[in-house]
């Protein structure tokens, strides 16, 4: 039994991590503090301090553990990851997990490449981004290569020259065969030096040129060539005017603003790289009720440039940012040169940061009908669910479970979970019954719930977080007192207290109320929880018919071949990777089936014999 208070003594003096554990053992709030000790202590100390989210995270604390570590920063780092990782309740949490495309020029090679790539890399490549979008990354690299003729193959240039002949970018003019000695190094990187300029936002030289040479061909009557330089010029142009000025100032800066509502919020980000809005990004981010501004960025930029690549040289944001000189040590560190921070009061710099505020607020405006819809059909229609059942501490995770069979013939359970009334796939499992021959569904349920549970409480007992160890907080059962019979006998002999629920149908299959403790409860059918039962009935049962089709066609396949005299499993095995299907089989004659692994004459001519 983990005593809190006794455990609260034993706390260090040191900089670390704390990791905050409910009685489910789930993890559900993760901090880093200075002194372990003193932060731990706040937490179960006097709570009329405390904001309303504190108080209920500290009423669910089962236990903690904490981390040592030799520094705030290297706590910092370690908080930000276990947060990534665990995605505690109770922390202030980004939702989206995005990454962004990169333009990555090899300028160490001899022969630079340009690439599109979705991390940074401490090499000797030169990077552009992130942008926004991998059509508009492609775009850039296509023009890039049409005007400066800059290769994207993987070859090893020099040491590779003349090893193979020119490819079909040489042929269609956007690549001047390096590979072949066409150009010069130094023709070549001078291409390359102009390309980067291009890149950097330097866009009027190439309009010149491209003008330049669009007025020649005309002038030589080259309509065709005087077109094509039209087409670049007009893509040139539009790129040119997506990445409108923001700045005279040529650092790259990230512009981070937010819009919240209640428990939700919306950051805005700009991507200002020299001096260039290349684009923009919302994110979510949720449990923000109770925190101040300062702490709704301030999560936000340890969680976001925790995973990002790429760090800018200015913040500029909207508030200042709690933990401000480690926040900003550590992204210099990232960076490799001092990161700093802005919130600007006045000018054109606080009208960016009020541009970007308003794009948030846009979009939570657009967006606050949505979420209210996604949260009334999910936690909204669980706990319509738990004040049905009478289930006061409410209900965080369902399990429901289906028998498929065709006239007994390969029987299979499936389990599905619902946690927060959103389906948790990853904890989805499947059920070949072993112990019941032919049709007997009732049957079949005992032996996959004993199974189910069997390895739960294994697991808990060698103190392992396993695939079984979480435990429902309600049994939904595909059926009526039957099955809702079933489950009571199997948790009573293992000796648990689960809620068990039937979800009952009617004579057309459809549901139409919930059998519990001895009763048919009637359901509203135009209500969200009726809607979230029948989805949970009808994902069981797709689940479990799934498996089943699965196992069958197996079967299937290996009967049909088993019956050919000769064609042991090696070589049903070579013919169905070769052939795809039993129908291609079937349709090939004695000399495509020698074609096969392992085939002969003979069984190629047992096989055919078999279908003819």
């Amino acid at each position: 039994m983990f005593d809190i208070q006794e455990e609260l003594k034993k706390l260090p003096a040191k900089p670390g991590v704390y990791i905050m554990h409910d009685d489910h053992d789930d993890i559900i709030y993760v901090g880093k503090a200075i002194i372990l000790k003193n932060r731990v202590r706040q937490y179960f100390q006097n709570s009329r301090n405390h904001t309303p989210k504190i108080r209920q995270m500290v009423s669910h604390v089962a236990r903690f553990e904490y981390i040592i570590t030799d520094s705030e920063l290297e706590a910092l780092v370690l908080e930000c990851n276990l947060i990534k990782e665990h995605r505690p309740k109770y922390n202030t949490m980004l939702k989206d997990d995005k990454t962004y495309p990169y333009i990555k020029v090899t300028v160490g090679e001899a022969f630079p490449r340009i690439m599109l790539v979705r991390s940074m890399k401490k090499d000797k490549a030169k990077y552009f981004g992130p942008y926004t979008s991998s059509q508009s990354v492609r775009d850039i690299i296509d023009l890039s290569q049409k005007i400066y003729k800059i290769r994207n193959c993987s070859r090893s240039l020099p040491k590779e020259t003349g090893n193979d002949r020119p490819c079909l970018y040489y042929h269609m003019g956007q690549c001047q065969a390096p590979c072949q000695a066409y150009i010069s190094q130094e023709g070549y990187r001078e291409n390359v030096r102009q390309m980067l300029h291009f890149l950097g936002g330097n866009f009027q030289p190439v309009i010149q040129m491209l003008t330049e040479k669009m007025y020649a061909a005309s002038e030589k009557m080259d309509f065709e060539k005087a077109a094509s330089y039209r087409d670049l010029l007009n893509s040139v142009k539009q790129i040119d005017q997506k990445q409108k000025i923001t700045s005279a100032e040529m650092d790259d800066k990230d512009v981070i603003a937010f819009a919240r509502d209640k428990d939700e919020a919306v950051v805005q980000v700009f991507f200002v790289r020299h001096g260039r809005l290349i684009g923009r990004e919302h994110f979510y981010v949720s449990g923000v009720a109770n925190d101040t501004e300062s702490q709704v960025l301030t999560a936000f930029v340890k969680q976001y440039y925790a995973s990002s690549p790429f760090v800018p040289s200015t913040l500029m944001l909207q508030y200042p940012l709690d933990d401000r000189e480690i926040i900003l040590e550590w992204l210099s560190d990232r960076k490799g040169h001092k990161v700093r921070e802005v919130v600007p009061q006045r000018g054109q710099k606080e009208r960016l940061v009020e541009l970007a505020a308003e794009n948030a607020r846009n979009v939570l405006t657009k967006d606050r009908e949505k979420i209210r819809l996604e949260e009334a059909r999910t936690t909204g229609a669980v706990r319509e669910l738990a004040d049905m059942l009478g289930i006061p501490e409410g209900i965080r995770r369902m399990e429901a479970f289906d028998i498929s069979n065709i006239s007994g013939v390969e029987t299979v359970g499936s389990m599905i979970v619902y946690e927060n009334g959103k389906p948790k796939r990853n904890a989805y499992r499947k059920f070949r019954i072993r112990t019941v021959k032919g049709q007997d569904d009732y049957r079949c349920m005992e032996e996959v719930l004993t199974r189910r549970f069997q390895h739960g409480l294994e697991e808990i007992g060698q103190n392992i977080n396993g695939k079984f160890s979480d435990f429902p907080d309600v049994l939904m059962m595909d059926g009526g007192k039957g099955q809702v019979s079933v489950a009571l006998k199997v948790l009573d002999q293992m000796h648990l207290n689960i809620p068990v629920c039937g979800m009952v149908k009617d004579d057309h299959h459809r549901t139409r109320g919930l059998y519990y403790q001895q009763a048919e409860l009637p359901i509203d059918t135009h209500s969200e929880m009726f809607k979230l039962i029948t989805r949970m009935q009808d994902e069981a049962h797709r689940f479990a018919i799934e498996y089943h089709r699965q196992l069958r066609s197996k079967t299937q396949v290996k009967s049909v071949l088993d019956e050919i005299p000769g064609i042991g499993p090696a070589r049903r095995k070579a013919l169905m990777k070769y052939f795809g299907s039993i129908e291609k089989i079937r349709e090939a004659d004695e000399e495509e089936l020698m074609k096969a692994e392992s085939m002969n004459a003979g069984s190629a001519r047992a096989v055919y014999a078999y279908f003819h």
